[in-house]
């Protein structure tokens, strides 16, 4: 077997890994930025304030975005096991 085969799925997976993380970990730092400066603007130092908000931007995102997320990663994952077959050749 080719090695440029394994390095185009290490290079899909690597793809599928930034589209399925991105929808949770973007809205999550946008959320943090702005909780973040609203709290050197109030000199509140309180940790609960920073992770709840961040807790249910998570739950929204997951809410949102999890069906496309799970199809992504299992289309993927149909994907890598449809080339099973071709990997025993």
């Amino acid at each position: 077997m080719d090695a440029q085969y394994f390095l185009s799925v290490a290079n899909q997976t690597m793809w599928v890994l930034a589209l399925a993380t991105a929808p949770i970990l973007i809205p999550v730092l946008v959320s943090g930025l702005i909780i973040g400066m609203v709290q050197a603007a109030t000199s509140i130092n309180e940790q609960t304030l920073s992770f709840v908000p961040k807790l249910i931007v998570v739950a929204v995102s997951i809410v949102i975005f999890g069906s496309l997320i799970l199809g992504l990663l299992s289309d993927f994952t149909i994907g890598i096991f449809d080339r099973i077959p071709d990997l025993v050749r």
